[in-house]
């Protein structure tokens, strides 16, 4: 059984609908209101756990499958009651059992991308279709559950989210992307990112779609103030960043699909969202978040713009006369992500992220919420984790959380300002274009 914070509710879930299921309720009988969302929650929470076992979410893996499991959920229930637009699976169905249904099409969704935890998804697919003792309703819910998963698994066979694409080194020159492999921890001519700037979108027709404006010009007077800016306030012995810049710094650098997912967890039990809305907002919010870290590495490779600690540290070879070298220089957490700097990754995904919510939750986008992160990596990934005191930031609205999140590394040291800025500006588009074109409520 899950530890979950939630047990309480969803053990009273199951029990509930158990109770409807042998009374043989059937669709027109049982409102919508009727189904809360525990099982996403429950199957969110326990995929997105594993994928961070697999690999720490530095792939794809992990987002995209958890993507496609909220899909097939969400397809399922709609196919069952139609509420919103179906995404992949459209087939009309007589059968008349949600929970049942989606769990079978969660089970499908995650034993496809990580088949040595059949055990953990057992349990966990055993534990909502307990209450049924029927063999025939549990048969019905799942073909149509195994069908709405199928259905996007085919759909993304050969999407390349594993792919490697190509990349030249180019000779050091201002403001192109240098090497630095020994602050980043990486192997001598590694670079991150450049196949997931080929994958295939779920929503978004093609990579490069919204093509960020180039950068500042390396002898600009706004190229200037961002060098100044994050050479000030993102370096490591700082006295310019203030305790609460250094703490949302750090703070900020959890994951967007695990932070964003576990904000949405907590979400949909407080605002009381039924299963189709909640299916529906953690579908786009996964989608939109996928979408984002594919368009922002194809902006990233496309612009191949140079990192901080690079461009700080030859500034005395950048051509330009008001920027200013410091050889010694290092950023808050002592240490740069292995790609190129503009937009920002994080202020894209986040910002996607936080727009799709802003949409689907029916609180509008002024909404004042609390966000929790326990803990962060100290510098690079796999490196010690050092918990956050205090583990929580308040905000007054979605959009203003989206921005803090791509400013955040300025702090950190990792971004210029214009690449936060252009990054917020590129998720909230993407974000307004998921919510916009797809899963679009049935009048």
């Amino acid at each position: 059984m899950s530890t979950s914070p939630n047990s309480f509710f969803r053990n009273l879930s199951i029990t509930f609908l158990g109770f409807l299921i042998l009374l043989g309720c059937k669709k027109e009988e049982i409102s919508i209101e009727d189904f809360n969302p525990e099982i996403l929650v429950s199957w969110n929470e326990k995929l997105i756990k594993i994928a961070i076992e697999e690999d720490g979410l530095l792939t794809l893996k992990g987002l995209r499958t958890t993507s496609m499991l909220h899909v097939a959920m969400h397809d399922a229930l709609n196919v069952i009651s139609p509420k919103y637009e179906s995404y992949s699976y459209h087939t009309a169905t007589s059968y008349k059992n949600p929970i049942a249904s989606v769990a079978y099409a969660a089970y499908t969704i995650a034993l496809n991308s990580y088949p040595n935890k059949k055990e953990a998804f057992d349990e966990e697919l055993n534990q909502w279709l307990s209450p049924i003792q029927d063999a025939k309703i549990k048969l019905q819910a799942k073909e149509l559950g195994e069908a709405a998963a199928l259905s996007i698994l085919e759909k993304r066979k050969g999407d390349g989210w594993n792919g490697e694409a190509e990349y030249t080194w180019h000779p050091m020159a201002p403001g192109v992307y240098a090497e630095f492999n020994k602050h980043s921890g990486t192997p001598e001519g590694f670079i991150f990112g450049s196949g997931w700037a080929k994958a295939k979108p779920f929503l978004l027709p093609k990579q490069d779609f919204f093509r960020s404006p180039p950068p500042p010009e390396i002898n600009s007077a706004a190229y200037t103030t961002a060098f100044n800016e994050v050479k000030k306030n993102g370096a490591s012995n700082s006295i310019e960043r203030t305790n609460d810049q250094t703490h949302l710094a750090m703070w900020w650098k959890d994951f967007v699909e695990n932070s964003h997912n576990r904000l949405l967890r907590e979400l949909v039990i407080k605002e009381n969202l039924n299963l189709w809305e909640a299916a529906r907002a953690f579908a786009l919010l996964n989608m939109a978040t996928y979408d984002a870290y594919i368009n922002v590495f194809d902006n990233k490779f496309h612009y191949n713009h140079w990192r901080p600690y690079t461009a700080i540290r030859w500034a005395s070879n950048d051509e330009n006369p008001d920027t200013e070298a410091d050889l010694e220089w290092n950023n808050l957490h002592q240490h740069t992500y292995a790609f190129p700097s503009y937009p920002s990754a994080h202020g894209t995904a986040s910002s996607a992220a936080m727009t799709t919510l802003a949409n689907t939750l029916e609180t509008g986008n002024d909404y004042k919420f609390v966000m929790t992160t326990e803990e962060v990596d100290s510098a690079g990934p796999f490196s010690d984790k050092v918990a956050m005191s205090p583990p929580t930031r308040s905000f007054n609205s979605f959009s203003d959380a989206g921005f803090e999140a791509s400013i955040s590394r300025i702090y950190l040291g990792i971004h210029f300002r214009y690449d936060s800025e252009e990054g917020h500006k590129l998720g909230n588009k993407i974000g307004e274009y998921a919510v916009n074109n797809y899963l679009q409520p049935i009048e």
